[in-house]
């Protein structure tokens, strides 16, 4: 069953080139390559990364893909994790590590302290302390872009639940950095008035109406908004106008876009009916948890995003 919605959704261009193409119509990718870097310590060998950040310990695991040559610059992905869970189990719940093999990105799975995130409302102890997420992230950038080549210009952030908050805070307070987010099983935990985004910046979710944590209509941890109230909050920020059009429909899965957008962004909300507290496309981690999809890949949705996706020069 198809929602209607009272607000307008986009998407960075969902299968189009959208920020960041050559003027010749050329792909990001082929663009950025051709900037090069000097090669650093990075390789396939290196799958754990301990940082000092703020007086703490700090660490992220890392996936490198096989055609990493040291030279070329690569985009990279973050992809935090839920609350209690860790950079590892968001590693191998994901299975990101897959399409970053086959379409030659690097994948960095950072670990919260406290197995949390300070996504502002949500959650744990990392909220609590008011940690600094968002600068252990900065440093976290500059520290992968000192050890090997990256791609500045083509940094997303995704994150499951905890992680997926913290994931729409970064675009909140990291667009500098950050050229697109693509939160799933998550809504807003970062107040309207606080939020103020440097730049329009493209936002993709992905959320299950059967959610039984984050609570699709609202009201869920410490009193969050529904996911309608997030994704018009981005809409309104991104200055977005039109219609929303259905940018992908199979099964119990509806996209739903608007890309008539300042700087040429978008707002993507994807739908999954009856889906649970899941990363789409694969199984849940725990039971109870509700019903995951086949209907839709999470992955390869956002990687339609982030890969047409660049930040503007």
């Amino acid at each position: 069953m198809m929602r209607s919605w009272h607000w307008v959704v986009a998407a960075g261009g969902l299968g189009v080139c959208a920020i960041g193409c050559g003027d010749d119509g050329s792909s990001v990718s082929a663009v950025s390559a051709s900037l090069g870097c000097e090669s650093g310590t990075l390789g396939a060998s290196v799958t754990h990364v301990d940082l000092e950040f703020d007086g703490e310990m700090r660490s992220y695991e890392l996936h490198v893909p096989p055609s990493y040559d040291g030279v070329t610059p690569l985009p990279l992905v973050l992809s935090f994790h839920g609350f209690t869970s860790s950079g590892l189990v968001q590693q191998e719940s994901t299975e990101m590590n897959g399409l970053a093999d086959r379409e030659g990105f690097l994948v960095a799975y950072p670990n919260g302290l406290y197995s949390s995130w300070n996504a502002g409302s949500c959650c744990g102890m990392s909220a609590e302390m008011n940690v600094d997420d968002v600068g252990f992230t900065r440093a976290l950038i500059e520290d992968l872009g000192a050890r090997g080549c990256i791609d500045e210009l083509r940094v997303y952030a995704t994150g499951m639940s905890n992680g997926g908050f913290f994931s729409y805070r970064l675009a909140c307070e990291a667009a500098d950095l950050i050229a697109a987010a693509a939160p799933v099983a998550a809504v807003m935990g970062v107040d309207d008035v606080t939020c103020t985004p440097s730049r329009p910046i493209p936002i993709l979710a992905l959320n299950g109406t059967g959610d039984p944590l984050v609570l699709y209509d609202g009201g869920g941890p410490n009193g969050s908004p529904s996911v309608a109230e997030s994704a018009a909050g981005w809409i309104e920020r991104n200055g977005c106008t039109g219609e929303p059009f259905v940018s992908y429909q199979n099964g119990d899965a509806t996209c739903e876009t608007v890309d008539q957008c300042d700087a040429g962004v978008s707002v993507t909300l994807c739908t999954i009916e009856g889906g649970g507290h899941c990363w789409p496309g694969y199984p849940c981690r725990l039971d109870g948890l509700g019903e995951s999809t086949t209907d839709i890949d999470a992955n390869e949705v956002m990687w339609e995003l982030f890969e047409s996706t660049s930040l503007p020069q």
